[in-house]
C-alpha cells in the first residue's frame, strides 16, 4: 500500500483576499473549485503548476470569527528558485512574520494568520 500527498487545508474568512494574497505572494493559481449548493461554504484548490500538491482554501458561510491557530507550529513550506527575490517581495508586502538568517529561512504570515516557510530552492 502507498498513500501520496494531494492537499493541505487552510479555512480562511475572506476567500477572495486570501485568493488574492495565494497569487501574489506564492504564484499559486485557482486549479478548480466546489460550491455548496445551499452556499454554505467554497473550496478552491491552488496548485502551483509545477508539484501536483494543492492547498485547499475552505470558506464558511456561518463563520465570522477568527480560526484559532494554537501555537502555530503547523505550516507549509515552499521552496524559491529566487530566494533574494521572494525575500523581497514579501518584504515589500509586509507579510514576512519571522526570520532565521542563521538557518537560511524565512516565513510569510497569511490573511488568517496561517505560517508558511520559504526556503531556497536546492540546488
Amino acid at each position: 500500500m502507498r498513500f501520496r500527498f494531494e492537499h493541505n487545508n487552510y479555512n480562511v474568512l475572506d476567500l477572495d483576499r486570501s485568493l488574492r494574497f495565494y497569487a501574489e505572494a506564492l504564484g499559486l493559481t485557482e486549479q478548480r473549485r466546489k460550491t455548496a449548493e445551499d452556499g454554505s461554504f467554497i473550496i478552491v484548490f491552488l496548485g502551483d503548476g509545477q508539484t501536483p500538491h494543492k492547498v485547499e482554501l475552505t470558506w464558511l458561510q456561518d463563520r465570522s470569527e477568527p480560526y484559532q491557530l494554537g501555537d502555530n507550529e503547523i505550516h507549509l513550506a515552499l521552496s524559491a528558485d529566487d530566494y533574494d527575490a521572494a525575500h523581497a517581495l514579501h518584504e515589500k508586502m509586509g507579510c514576512i512574520c519571522y526570520e532565521n538568517p542563521a538557518m537560511g529561512i524565512y516565513f510569510i504570515s497569511d490573511p488568517d494568520g496561517y505560517w508558511i516557510e520559504i526556503v531556497p530552492q536546492k540546488r
